[in-house]
């Protein structure tokens, strides 16, 4: 019964990301249709040069197999000695997972389900993967905020988050009635905590949790432990992180330029990386329609770029991931994710 309730959760939770992105879609649908604005959308892809798109995606494809590295590198840590292709291939992988496939799963649960196939330490190994993610988002975050900082914010710029834009201003108008069920929320939970039965049912659940979990937080903790004794391995990935990043937000400002788009790269650097975070965030599935809205929303309202011009953009970035992604789909198809024969940590094969 528990079993069936996690999968009904399951998949009304993936609807839900569907609904999002069916929704995202009929909006921009509709939106396109009205006025001149697909006529306009044509005429900003007509400016663009099919070799500076292909650049673009050369430029992508290439920082991926530098992202595979380093989560090499971390895997190394843990002394797990696949090969580096193994490494790029599971990585890439994963990114067919993150932009194809409509499951609650992730790229990233799927890639290390596949890492464990190819060692017997197989929890460093998981772990080895969420450590390369968070490595990649905190990243994100420290591009977003340092140019954010050194560029806008000491010129007056900041993001029209208070309301006047479309898009958050029911959100002001509703701040308090927001605020007021939060509370409310608080409330019933801390009303619920005075109650005895309600105590003794949190008491054997945190009772069932600290049985069980209680090894794997030893190990846990023996496993980060390693690397917190390989500051310069994390310096390496943090700096292979931010170059990669840089170099493929800088392609995008080239193909922006090319398209007609007048911005500046300072908003390449703080926009993309923003969205990225936030399309990492379960909400869609690969952050479909929520980081091409976030994007037309920040370009046009901070920028000032025309609507059509930025979701144009928008559509280039995804375009350039779908296809980016086709590799870690023949990777799958032919099998390249999962070992010939079971490999050791070791440089030797067991006979």
């Amino acid at each position: 019964m528990p079993e069936l309730r996690t999968r009904k959760g399951k998949y009304v939770f993936l609807c839900l990301r569907i609904a999002v992105v069916m929704v995202g879609i009929v909006w921009a649908g509709v939106w396109i249709t009205q006025e001149q604005r697909w006529s306009n959308i044509t005429a900003v892809f007509h400016k663009m040069n099919m070799g500076i798109f292909i650049l673009t995606l050369g430029i992508f494809i290439v920082c991926q197999i530098i992202i595979g590295f380093r989560w090499w590198l971390l895997l190394r840590v843990q002394l797990i000695f696949i090969s580096l292709w193994t490494a790029v291939k599971l990585y890439l992988l994963g990114w067919f997972y993150n932009n194809f496939m409509p499951s609650s799963v992730g790229g990233d649960l799927v890639r290390a389900w596949y890492v464990t196939k190819h060692t017997d330490k197989r929890f460093e190994a998981v772990l080895s993967v969420f450590a390369d993610r968070a490595i990649g988002l905190l990243s994100t975050l420290i591009i977003a905020a340092f140019f954010y900082s050194l560029f806008l914010a000491g010129q007056g710029e900041k993001l029209n988050l208070t309301g006047k834009g479309d898009s958050f201003a029911f959100l002001a108008r509703h701040k308090s009635a927001i605020l007021y069920i939060f509370l409310a929320v608080a409330a019933v939970f801390c009303v619920l905590i005075v109650y005895r039965r309600t105590r003794v049912i949190l008491n054997k659940i945190w009772s069932l949790l600290c049985h069980h979990s209680w090894a794997t937080v030893v190990k846990l903790k023996l496993t980060m432990a390693v690397y917190c004794r390989k500051p310069l391995t994390l310096f390496i990935a943090f700096i292979l992180t931010v170059g990669a990043q840089i170099v493929v937000i800088t392609g995008f400002w080239i193909l922006g330029v090319n398209m007609g788009i007048d911005a500046g790269i300072k908003y390449y650097y703080v926009f993309f990386t923003l969205m990225w975070v936030v399309a990492a965030l379960p909400i869609t599935i690969g952050g479909i329609a929520v980081m091409e809205g976030g994007l037309v929303y920040l370009f046009v309202h901070v920028v000032g770029v025309e609507p059509e011009a930025a979701l144009a953009l928008a559509l280039c970035q995804r375009v350039v991931w779908m296809v980016a992604s086709i590799p870690g789909a023949v990777v799958h198809l032919i099998g390249a994710h999962l070992p010939k024969d079971f490999f050791i940590d070791s440089n030797e094969r067991i006979a």
